[in-house]
């Protein structure tokens, strides 16, 4: 297949956008392809340097002809072998960045010059970044660069970027060679850098010291009930209102325009018609707002006039380094006591906590700040996403990351605009604390076909799940799964694993809250002798202490437990009746709980739901069913049980010759790809594969199957054929001659051709039968499967999946994971499988997957295990051309 040309966009055209990126200090700079329109700016930054700035670049002082020289060079049409970028700050050019290609064309020189009075804001690194991402995109490998041994800044980004630096003794310049491919010290060290950036840009955004509400009426609305929420949450800043027809509304002090402030603002809030947004968004960028909420709907969610409203709006908040939410939001609030910022206008704000809550749907955050108030789950800050136009999930998560308030996050989302980045930067957070998530879209009206089996069960929502299941995000069905979940795991420690004790009054409830353990991996041990002793003559887990039981007998029963080390989490049942204290009962929980800060709870109280309840014990959280207690807690089990995993590192692999791919993937066509071709790519991979033969007529399917050796099998050969065995186009378990006749023959008539290109290949048996494969989706990226094979693959569904790049731990977790796992280990007597061969399978797919994107489909089926290994059977590919997918590493604005 000829290689993709580069990913070259109208975005990417010289003088045109390359990306928006974030500098140090949150501030938004401008990247784009350097053009002949700016010399004179370019010649000017220069001219204006110091003496020692302009040494540090070219080794002297240069005279005009040498500046001259460099800007021609700098603005000349990008090319194959030459790139050039500005970085431009509110119409400014700050700073540019080139590379130009010697003889070897994967080989070139750098070079990078910032203006003097912006150094130190990282516009250097952010210029060195994504030039070596463009680099990369037109075949350069590695690009290299001079650098004064004095001129410390640049060294250090080179350091920070995980450039190798050369010199000796007698050197007069650092020699330093920057890969363009990600290498893991500096993906580290950009996130953390990205990570400061996003919270200093967002800082005005949710803890601002100033607001102006852009469009507040004096009498309903919008923009007045969002003004007057500030007023009443007890805004901790400057407040205002904008409206030319008012000197105050609601009480606030309004002025005529946002020019007419008596001084800077953060943060406006935009309430006004969605064809003036864009008007109001330049006056406040003129007025030097640093964030603004855009409430207004309109935009891309309504039609093509809208998306370009949207695509206007951004275009005027980026050329102003401003931030913009929304539009088409609910707004956002901080329940911080030194900001008090409730910039929404849903109903009552929620009580301060720990939970950050973003919601792509202003509908849903709503309702989740309904029940979050209801349920007494506190909130840190909630963020209506909206359309996304700037500010996004993305944006947040980095946020949360260093926020010390923040203890969980919860999000509801619709879509991905870069879930490669996503998943990078949600499996960072998960490490440091629980993030929830609810994910709509389902559904199979929103599933994508495919051909193959590996391609048809990997609809998005799979991708979905796998990319979950390896940052370790909590995925819940439903709201209000989410909301208990989120309760079990703000504010108390979790769980040591998975047993769980169930202790109350109520025997029934106990049982379903035993029966629904099993269902979520919770194990109701049974108690020891010595425990059993402690709590008397029904002494047992689950236990049932009868309707009348006190709150001391209660508390004794739970400190037994507790002191027990037999559970790591406890279920207290308390029925409500006449004869029994249940708020009593529920505080002398809490004592023991106090008491013993590291064991997680969760109470269950039937009969009288209501807060007080829950005030009783504020650190453990109280349910009205069984069902809810139990699945939250094993939410918290399985969270904590994916922190003790090591993150493992890549998958150490010989045998792999990935120049040999590549090259056999650019010499193939796109669509279904032929046996000889689908074999050289599994053996560049080491990818074991049974001996096989091509023939075109009968004589050579028995001469082939004479050399093979009996018994055979005798398969149709044509790539597009995805799904012989429906077709009868394959024949196995031929002991002879003859019947490898019939076999061509009946294959001849099944594809009505008189002679079919056809597979020979050896009877393969053994104790288990897998598929396994790769396809490749254009936003999450490529994904690894494995399952049983042969006829169960479809039958019954037993796959797994994991998002590429894996690390060495996900071959094992992935076999583990299959409901037929035993089937592995040896069932019944009949002998288990190499499960070391099994995993280094799905290790190498996984390389070759990352390696080649352009691997669309790849569908082992079926893969023979055995106790001495395992064997590829049948195998069908398909390549096609890569096309603008999200880059997982660089860091850009959306």
């Amino acid at each position: 297949m000829p290689k993709p040309e580069t990913m070259t966009t109208t975005a990417d055209r010289p003088g045109t956008t390359v990306a928006d990126a974030l500098l140090a200090d949150g501030r938004i700079v401008h990247l784009r392809s350097a053009a002949a329109a700016d010399r004179d700016e370019l010649a000017a930054m220069f001219q204006t340097s110091s003496a020692d700035a302009l040494r540090l670049r070219f080794f002297a002082v240069p005279g005009p002809a040498v500046v001259a020289t460099e800007v021609a060079r700098l603005t000349r049409p990008r090319s194959a072998d030459h790139a050039a970028l500005v970085a431009v700050e509110v119409g400014r050019i700050v700073g540019v960045a080139s590379y130009e290609c010697g003889p070897d064309p994967s080989a070139a020189e750098f070079a990078v010059f910032v203006a003097e009075d912006q150094r130190g804001r990282g516009v250097g690194t952010v210029l060195l970044e994504h030039l070596a991402a463009l680099a990369k995109m037109n075949g350069v490998s590695e690009l290299s660069g001079e650098v004064l041994p004095v001129n410390s800044s640049m060294l250090r980004v080179a350091r920070d970027m995980a450039a190798h630096a050369r010199t000796d003794d007698e050197a007069q310049v650092v020699d330093v060679d920057l890969p363009t491919g990600a290498r893991a010290a500096a993906i580290s060290a950009a996130d953390q850098r990205h990570r400061t950036a996003e919270r200093l840009s967002l800082r005005p955004l949710l803890a601002p010291r100033s607001v102006a509400v852009v469009g507040a009426s004096r009498t309903g609305g919008v923009g007045h009930q969002t003004l007057r929420a500030l007023a009443e949450y007890g805004f901790n800043g400057t407040l205002f209102a904008v409206n030319p027809h008012a000197d105050s509304v609601a009480g606030v002090p309004s002025v005529k325009s946002l020019r007419k402030l008596p001084g800077l603002v953060d943060l406006a809030i935009i309430a006004v018609p969605a064809a003036v947004v864009p008007e109001a968004l330049r006056e406040a960028g003129e007025s030097g707002v640093r964030a603004a909420i855009v409430l207004s709907s309109g935009f891309g969610e309504a039609g093509e006039h809208g998306q370009a409203l949207q695509a206007e709006a951004v275009r005027v908040a980026r050329e102003h380094s401003m931030r913009l939410l929304g539009p088409n939001c609910l707004g956002l609030l901080n329940t911080d006591r030194s900001v008090r910022l409730n910039a929404t206008f849903a109903g009552a704000p929620p009580v301060p906590g720990g939970l950050g809550v973003a919601s792509q749907s202003g509908a849903v955050g709503i309702s989740l700040l309904d029940h979050l108030a209801r349920s007494g789950c506190g909130v840190s800050s909630f963020v209506s996403l909206g359309n996304k136009a700037d500010i996004s999930g993305n944006d947040l998560l980095a946020y949360w990351y260093d926020d010390p308030a923040t203890k969980a996050v919860a999000l509801y989302l619709e879509s991905f605009g870069n879930p490669r980045r996503f998943a990078r930067i949600v499996r960072d957070l998960s490490r440091r604390k629980p993030v929830l998530a609810v994910k709509s879209g389902r559904s199979a009206a929103g599933q994508r076909a495919g051909a193959s089996h590996t391609a048809a069960a990997a609809a998005p929502d799979v991708a979905v799940d796998s990319l979950f299941a390896q940052a370790g995000v909590i995925r819940c069905d439903d709201l209000g799964e989410l909301i208990d979940a989120a309760r079990m795991l703000v504010g108390q420690p979790l769980p040591a694993g998975n047993r769980i004790a169930v202790v109350g009054n109520a025997g029934g409830v106990n049982v379903l809250a035993v029966d629904a353990a099993e269902a979520v991996e919770l194990a109701v041990p049974a108690v020891s002798p010595e425990l059993a002793a402690r709590l008397g003559p029904a002494g047992q887990n689950p236990l049932d202490l009868g309707a009348e039981a006190t709150p001391q007998t209660l508390q004794a029963a739970l400190t037994a437990f507790a002191e027990s080390g037999e559970v790591d989490a406890i279920v207290v049942v308390a029925a409500a009746t006449r004869a029994n204290d249940v708020p009593g009962m529920l505080t002398a929980a809490g004592e023991v709980f106090d008491a013993h800060p590291d064991l997680p709870a969760a109470g269950v109280v039937v009969g009288r739901w209501d807060v007080s309840h829950v005030a009783a014990c504020p650190e453990r959280p109280a349910y009205d069913l069984p069902e809810r207690a139990i699945r939250a807690i094993g939410h918290a089990a399985r969270y904590a049980a994916w922190l003790r995993e090591p993150l493992g590192g890549p998958p150490i692999l010989d045998g792999v010759d990935a120049p040999a791919a590549e090259a056999a993937v650019a010499a193939a066509g796109e669509g279904w790809q032929p046996a000889d071709v689908v074999a050289d790519l599994l053996r560049c991979y080491g990818i074991p594969q049974i001996a096989q033969a091509t023939a075109i007529s009968e004589d050579a399917a028995v001469a082939a199957a004479d050399e093979l050796g009996y018994p055979v099998v005798v398969k149709a050969a044509v790539p597009d054929l995805v799904h012989k065995t429906d077709v009868g186009a394959v024949r196995l378990n031929l002991t002879d001659a003859r019947a490898v006749r019939q076999a061509y023959q009946l294959i001849a008539t099944a594809l009505d051709t008189a002679q079919p290109p056809v597979l020979v290949q050896p009877m393969a048996l053994g104790p288990v039968e897998l598929a396994a494969g790769v396809v490749h989706d254009p936003l999450f990226g490529s994904l690894v499967m494995l399952g049983l094979g042969g006829v169960l693959t479809d039958l019954l569904d037993d796959r797994v999946y994991r998002l590429t790049p894996m690390s060495d731990r996900d071959g094992r977790l992935m076999w583990r994971s299959l409901r037929a796992a035993r089937l592995l280990t040896g069932y019944r007597g009949a002998p288990g499988v190499d499960t070391a061969a099994v995993e280094e399978l799905v290790h190498r797919l996984g390389r070759l997957a990352a390696d080649l994107p352009q691997v669309a489909e790849l569908d082992l089926n079926p893969v023979v295990a055995g106790p001495d290994g395992l064997v590829v059977v049948d195998a069908k590919l398909r390549l096609a051309t890569v096309g603008d997918e999200p880059d997982p590493y660089l860091f850009r604005l959306r």
